[in-house]
C-alpha cells in the first residue's frame, strides 16, 4: 500500500496549486485526477481571465492578491517547465457601467479599499479604448427570437470602468502543467487516469485513505477535494455533506469563438464585462474573438451529471454570438459553429467553498469554476495554511483561520468561504463572483 501525507482529488488548476503548496510545507502529496495529464478538466476549458474587481470586498483583496501570481508566474514556480510557461497578457479590463451593476459604484468603492487603481470612462473614452464598439443601450439581455431584440433602448451606455490589472492566460492548461512541474520539483507527486472510488476512514471515522478504480489503496490522513465538476460526487463518497449549507453542481457552458472584427484586434483588444447585453468577451488565439456569458435570467442554465452530459453546442452559442454582435461592430457569425463546451462547478451563491468538513481529515477546494482560475496560486497557498492550522488542532470553525495575503499586505478571513455560511447576498450570483 503506497502512503503519503495528503492526496489531492484533482490536477487542475487549484488542484495543482494545493499539491504545489503543501509539497512546498514539507509534506508528501498526491495528485490524483481521471484526465490524461494535469489541466485537461475543466480547467482547458476557462476563459482564463485575471481580474480584480469583484462584488465582494473579500472576493477583490483575494484577485488582486492572486494577480501578483501571474505577473510573477516564473518567480513564484520557481522552476522550468520542459513546455514553457504560461504566457499572462496584461490588456486591461473595460466594464460597462450599466443600472444591472448599480454603474459599477460598489465595485469602485472596494477598488478605492484596497488601492487598486482604475479609471473612470464615458461613452467617449469606451470607444476610444474599444474603437470597435458600439455603445448604444440594449439592456435588458434578451434572446434572439424575443421581441425587440437587436434593436436599441437607449441613447448610449453612462461609460466604463477600465482596470488596468487585468488580461487573460493564453493557454490555461499549460499553467496547470506549470504547477505540477513546480510541486514535483517541491516532491510531490501526480497520478493520471485514476478514479478515486472511496474514501477510506478508521474506527473514529477520520480519513485513513482512498481506492481507486483500479483497486489501488493509498494510505493518507489528508484528503483535499479539488475535483472541480464533480466536486459534490466527491462530497458525498467522503460523507461530507451532512452538514453543509452551502452546496456544488455542474453547470454547462459554452464559449463561442468568432473571427476578429478588425486585423488588429489582437493588438488592441483586451477583456470586456458587459452586463448591458451579457456578455464579456477577449482576444483568442487563432484570430478570434471569445465570447462567454454572464448567465442572464433570460437564459436557461442547463444541470448536468458531469459523467454523463452533452458536449455539443446548442441554440446557446448563437444566442451568445447574436448578443455580441450588438456590441461589436462588423462581428462575421460564421455558419460552423468553434469554441469550448465545458463544465462549471458552481456553488449556490457562486463564491467558492474552501474549507475543512465535518469528515476529519477531509477539506474541499471547490465551487470554483467561472470566476476562481485567476485565483489559483493564492487558493492553494491558502488551503495549504488552512490544513496545516487545522491538523494542528486549530478549531476553524469555531474560530475562522486568518490568512495573510502577503503582496497586498492584508489578511483574509478564510470563513467567508465556509461551507457553513449563508447564501451571501452581495454577490453577482453569475460567473462574475
Amino acid at each position: 500500500m503506497k502512503t503519503c501525507d495528503a492526496v489531492i482529488i484533482g490536477a487542475g488548476v487549484i488542484g495543482a496549486a494545493v499539491g504545489l503548496e503543501m509539497a512546498r510545507k514539507g509534506l508528501k502529496t498526491l495528485n490524483v485526477d481521471m484526465a490524461p495529464a494535469a489541466g485537461y478538466g475543466s480547467t482547458a476549458g476557462s476563459c482564463a481571465i485575471i481580474r480584480t474587481h469583484y462584488s465582494t470586498l473579500e472576493g477583490s483583496a483575494f484577485a488582486y492578491e492572486g494577480f501578483y501570481y501571474w505577473k510573477n508566474w516564473s518567480d513564484y514556480l520557481g522552476c522550468d517547465d520542459e513546455r514553457g510557461l504560461a504566457e499572462f497578457r496584461q490588456t486591461g479590463c473595460v466594464v460597462m457601467k450599466t443600472a444591472a451593476n448599480d454603474f459599477l459604484s460598489n465595485v469602485k468603492s472596494h477598488m478605492d479599499a484596497l488601492g487598486i487603481p482604475y479609471e473612470d470612462l464615458d461613452a467617449s473614452a469606451v470607444r476610444g479604448k474599444l474603437p470597435y464598439f458600439d455603445t448604444r443601450l440594449y439592456y435588458p439581455p434578451k434572446r434572439p427570437d424575443d421581441e425587440g431584440f437587436g434593436e436599441p433602448t437607449g441613447e448610449e451606455l453612462p461609460g466604463g470602468v477600465y482596470f488596468p490589472y487585468a488580461g487573460y492566460i493564453t493557454d490555461p492548461q499549460l499553467s496547470a502543467h506549470n504547477l505540477q512541474r513546480a510541486a514535483e520539483a517541491a516532491g510531490g507527486e501526480f497520478l493520471f487516469r485514476k478514479r478515486v472510488v472511496e474514501i477510506d476512514k478508521d474506527e473514529g471515522g477520520r480519513v485513513a485513505g482512498v481506492t481507486l478504480d483500479d483497486g489501488t489503496k493509498i494510505s493518507t490522513r489528508v484528503v483535499v477535494n479539488v475535483a472541480g465538476p464533480h466536486s459534490y460526487k466527491v462530497n458525498e463518497l467522503a460523507g461530507a455533506t451532512d452538514d453543509m449549507k452551502i452546496r456544488t453542481r455542474a453547470l454547462k457552458q459554452e464559449v463561442v469563438h468568432v473571427p476578429m472584427p478588425v486585423a488588429d484586434y489582437d493588438e488592441i483588444g483586451m477583456v470586456t464585462s458587459d452586463s448591458d447585453i451579457a456578455c464579456y468577451t477577449r482576444p483568442e488565439k487563432g484570430g478570434f474573438v471569445l465570447i462567454g456569458s454572464e448567465d442572464p435570467p433570460c437564459d436557461p442554465r442547463e444541470w448536468v451529471d458531469p459523467d454523463d452530459w452533452d458536449r455539443n453546442f446548442s441554440e446557446q452559442w448563437r444566442v451568445q454570438a447574436l448578443r455580441a454582435a450588438q456590441r461589436i461592430r462588423n462581428l462575421g457569425i460564421p455558419s460552423q459553429m468553434k469554441g469550448v463546451t465545458e463544465l462549471y462547478d458552481v456553488t449556490d451563491d457562486w463564491i467558492p467553498i474552501y474549507d475543512k468538513s465535518c469528515v476529519p481529515g477531509f477539506y474541499m477546494a471547490c465551487g470554483s469554476s467561472g470566476n476562481q482560475f485567476k485565483n489559483a496560486g493564492v487558493a492553494g497557498a491558502m488551503m495549504a495554511d488552512l490544513i496545516e492550522k487545522v491538523e494542528a488542532g486549530h478549531d476553524h470553525d469555531a474560530d475562522p483561520v486568518q490568512f495573510s495575503l502577503k503582496h497586498i499586505g492584508r489578511t483574509t478571513n478564510i470563513g467567508f468561504y465556509s461551507r457553513l455560511r449563508t447564501i451571501n447576498p452581495e454577490s453577482s450570483f453569475s460567473v462574475l463572483g
